[in-house]
């Protein structure tokens, strides 16, 4: 596996290669960007995880300072997987001078997670579209974790006539339930026992919807009180479309259901496909 943290390296090692599947992290990888990885293999010949730690994407009050950076395990779970490049920039490597060219991003990005991470979908798309250019893959792998994520990449790439596949990646989870998240490291062992309450709480609503149940609202409240009802502070439970994540009619088919909450210090975030 090659290592390069410069954009002219990585071009020049690329060369004229075909089949590039580019899967990008922000690091501290655990089994499920794992499982994206070896994915990847599905879908071309030669596969580029990037690690970078993206500022344009953190609010003034989040966490990036304090974010793992763990490189060198990374770059070891990478190699036993079979990754062929890693492209690990620094922040002077990515944004030579200051990014004052963004990606805008319709009001979908105020909405679920937007709310109360104002800009995050635009330095995450910025980023994104940037690597698109750097690596020029045909294909990307995003996990369905950051599911609204997911859907705005999707649509930009669209949008923007990109000639890339953006595939979603099925939630890796530990055997009690829990996805798996870098920001797990953050709970304490009795937060992390609580933590598969999301996950479990999510199955219910999801399961009531199955049985025809459509009073979404009074579903989404009680599923949130009974979050905190244990200690958690629930940022919203939702269920939208898969579509394009608007409110669902009564006959709409294919639904997702997605949560955030705050376990002590942690924000937790999940969802699940009906």
């Amino acid at each position: 596996m090659q290592v390069l943290s410069a954009v002219s390296a990585l071009r020049a090692a690329l060369g004229d290669r075909q089949g590039i599947v580019l899967v990008p992290t922000m690091g501290n990888l655990h089994d499920g960007h794992i499982s994206l990885m070896q994915q990847a293999r599905q879908h071309g010949q030669t596969v580029i995880a990037s690690v970078f730690v993206n500022p344009l994407q953190f609010g003034p009050k989040e966490d990036f300072a304090a974010y793992p950076r763990t490189l060198e395990a990374d770059q070891a779970k990478l190699e036993a997987a079979g990754v062929d490049f890693l492209f690990a920039p620094g922040v002077e490597d990515l944004y030579p001078e200051p990014q004052t060219y963004r990606v805008e991003v319709p009001e979908i990005q105020h909405w679920l997670e937007g709310e109360t991470r104002p800009g995050h979908f635009v330095g995450a798309a910025t980023v994104v579209l940037k690597l698109f250019n750097i690596v020029q893959p045909q294909a990307a792998l995003f996990g369905k974790k950051d599911y609204q994520q997911l859907m705005i990449l999707r649509n930009m790439a669209r949008q923007f006539a990109l000639p890339i596949r953006i595939i979603g990646g099925e939630i890796v989870r530990a055997p009690d339930g829990l996805a798996l998240s870098s920001r797990n490291g953050y709970l304490t062992a009795a937060e992390r026992a609580e933590a598969p309450r999301l996950h479990q709480e999510l199955s219910q609503l999801a399961d009531a919807v199955r049985r025809g149940e459509r009073d979404f609202p009074r579903l989404e409240a009680a599923t949130a009180a009974a979050l905190d009802s244990h200690g958690w502070k629930t940022d919203y439970v939702s269920v939208r479309r898969q579509a394009d994540l608007q409110p669902p009619g009564s006959d709409d088919p294919a639904l997702v259901v997605l949560a955030a909450s705050r376990l002590g210090k942690t924000r937790l975030i999940d969802n699940i496909e009906i």
